[in-house]
């Protein structure tokens, strides 16, 4: 319910914030979106100490939370972008920006355990949250060349469905934002039914749960790091499918294994193929599309990421407990695989979609003169 409630804002939300990161300065609104973040932190905090705390307000902030991550994710991801003043690079930085993210997620809860074994959970989310002053200073301190958010007064929707209407019409887009939402529905969720394996397969305990979790974390921290020694996003386009299929087998084998070992051998493939899967797909999507669109297209990519897993995590945990979690996982993988088929036989006509655009930014010089004309849509 708690994880439920923190990802479903997304999905609602999207078209307001995509929209909203388009209209308006991205770095004025990460300081309001950082903002009330902390102090939702602190409102936890100051429940927890003063042992009030309820089930019902830990999901009145999870949806706190997620509303204000519903529009953090599209502004984050467009402003990011506007620090990079040559395309070429934007593989590298969303590689690193990645990395950090991944370093954080492993390294946190580590940390926290160490400290709510000795300060308790109340200080925990106290520092957690004093940690966004931290966080506030940095964003004031930077300073970017952007351009002026344009002021349009039409209607929201109509801004929003001009974004749609684009991503449709632009195939490399929405084959993308296609395959990720199979992704998010029928593959994320593995990592939701990771504790019921663990327990009911593995007849392990938390020790063994938190192993399979660093292991997938760990391969999807060294992706990162493969993107990041990558020059530029040609030829990702190649990779996205390899990764998804790659990741559809690491789910399967994972599910029909009984070893620990291979378990865990598995769980790190399917960590490095699916980040490999959602960073290559950021890339290629922030290096192509119009600047005027990139916090609407964002959105969409947030909501066919983040926005649709909660539907998918439901799913999985009913069908499961009809056919048993390793049956899941297989169907899962089966779906992953499929998706990754149907979008390799694309793979030509996104292809030469692609070229030019790319020779038309000098990512792929030698291509520069026998290209056809870009095939961008506006």
């Amino acid at each position: 319910m708690v994880a439920f409630s923190n990802q479903i804002p997304t999905l609602f939300l999207g078209p307001l914030a995509g929209v909203v990161a388009d209209r308006f300065n991205r770095k004025q609104l990460l300081l309001w979106t950082q903002g009330l973040s902390m102090v939702q932190a602190l409102v936890l905090a100051a429940l927890v100490l003063a042992g009030a705390i309820e089930p019902w307000h830990i999901v009145a902030l999870s949806i706190a939370i997620g509303t204000v991550n519903a529009f953090d994710i599209p502004i984050r991801q467009s402003f990011v972008i506007e620090m990079v003043e040559n395309r070429e690079d934007i593989g590298n930085v969303i590689a690193l920006n990645s990395a950090m993210f991944n370093s954080a997620r492993f390294i946190g809860p580590m940390v926290a355990g160490i400290m709510i074994s000795t300060v308790g959970e109340g200080v925990c989310f106290l520092i957690n949250g004093i940690s966004y002053v931290a966080v506030l200073a940095a964003l004031q301190a930077i300073r970017v060349a952007g351009k002026e958010r344009r002021r349009k007064t039409g209607p929201f929707w109509g801004e929003f469905r001009e974004a749609i209407d684009y991503a449709r019409n632009f195939k490399p887009i929405i084959a993308i934002l296609a395959l990720l939402s199979i992704f998010s529905i029928a593959g994320a969720p593995y990592l939701v039914l990771m504790p019921a394996y663990a327990k009911d397969v593995l007849h392990g305990g938390a020790h063994t749960f938190g192993f399979l979790m660093s292991a997938a974390g760990i391969g999807a921290l060294s992706a990162t790091i493969y993107l990041a020694s990558r020059k530029n996003a040609y030829g990702l386009i190649k990779v996205i499918p390899a990764a998804a299929g790659a990741f559809g087998l690491a789910v399967a084998a994972f599910a029909l294994s009984r070893s620990f070992t291979f378990c865990v051998f598995f769980l790190f493939l399917a960590g490095f193929s699916m980040m490999t899967q959602i960073a290559s797909s950021n890339t290629i999507i922030q290096t192509i599309v119009d600047e005027d669109k990139r916090g609407r297209i964002m959105s969409l990519y947030a909501m066919s990421f983040m926005g649709v897993m909660p539907f998918g995590s439901l799913v999985a945990g009913s069908i499961a407990g009809k056919i048993g979690v390793q049956n899941t996982l297989l169907l899962g993988a089966a779906c992953c695989i499929g998706g990754a088929l149907i979008f390799a036989s694309k793979l030509t006509m996104l292809c030469n979609l692609l070229r030019p655009l790319f020779a038309d930014m000098n990512i792929c010089e030698e291509e520069r003169k026998t290209a056809p004309p870009s095939p961008r849509i506006h």
